[in-house]
């Protein structure tokens, strides 16, 4: 597996729930062809969060002893994920397990409504995150990119929403700029993590010039041919789409404009010289 330097991030001072943050990018640990492997992507993205499934990441695949305490001694923030929960009361007891297992109170919230697309389940998902906010759960809600949804779980106190890019694992990127840009714009107030769906490194900066808080992603970079190098260039798309967001976009126009004026200008050569 090629070397590759750990990616370049942008530090300015985001956070969640009041845990300082440098990286935007949130990477899992699922689907990789080894725990060397994954250690090495998890470095060279600069990543500084990690998720890891409760029901779907047996601790004993990948061979070698236990995933969980491995992941666990990267240095990183753990985030566990209730991914494979069809109900609220699945998702709720497993998140009370993961709080007792873990000592967090970080919980990537899961509930699936239909097994095809793995699209979430927006009534079980608002019922959960209603019981778990009351229990003191630092909520990270995964959801399609629905406006009413996501308003919803923000007025519950869910102060992390993650909507889709596009159905997970499917790698298509942003399947529906309009509903991510009007989400962006009418809840300008949460933190907003595209979760699922993304497949390339651009498809992850264009997000972030989008405005969005960041990023999470998993097969893109478990199932390159390459993880370690791919993890290292969606660290760097994620910091420069931040950047690009921050320095603001020249306006689009209709028509063309020279980028050198020539009005005013001093002198004009001839065609002959």
């Amino acid at each position: 597996m090629s070397e590759a330097p750990i990616a370049p991030t942008v530090p300015d001072g985001w956070s969640l729930y009041g845990e300082p943050l440098k990286s935007r990018l949130l990477l899992g640990t699922a689907r990789y062809p080894s725990l060397a492997v994954m250690t090495e992507a998890v470095a060279a993205s600069g990543a500084e969060v990690l998720t890891l499934g409760l029901r779907r990441q047996s601790p004993e695949k990948l061979g070698g002893g236990s995933v969980w305490d491995h992941i666990a001694k990267l240095g990183c923030r753990l985030l566990p994920n209730t991914a494979g929960c069809h109900t609220a009361r699945e998702a709720v007891t497993l998140a009370r397990m993961s709080r007792e297992i873990f000592g967090t109170s970080w919980i990537k919230l899961e509930v699936t409504g239909d097994d095809y697309n793995l699209q979430p389940d927006p009534y079980e998902l608002i019922e959960a995150t209603r019981e778990l906010v009351k229990a003191d759960f630092k909520v990270f809600a995964y959801t399609t990119d629905d406006l009413v949804v996501c308003t919803r779980l923000r007025d519950l106190g869910c102060e992390v929403i993650m909507p889709w890019g596009a159905p997970i694992g499917t790698g298509k990127g942003v399947t529906d700029p309009y509903a991510l840009e009007t989400l962006r714009a009418r809840l300008p107030d949460a933190v907003l993590i595209v979760d699922a769906g993304l497949g390339l490194p651009s498809h992850a900066a264009r997000v972030l010039e989008m405005g969005f808080d960041g990023v999470l992603l998993n097969t893109a970079v478990a199932r390159a041919d390459d993880p370690v190098r791919m993890a290292a260039a969606f660290g760097k798309a994620v910091a420069a789409g931040r950047l690009a967001f921050e320095a603001g976009a020249m306006a689009e126009s209709e028509t063309a404009q020279p980028s050198t004026p020539v009005v005013g200008t001093p002198f004009w050569q001839s065609e002959s010289g």
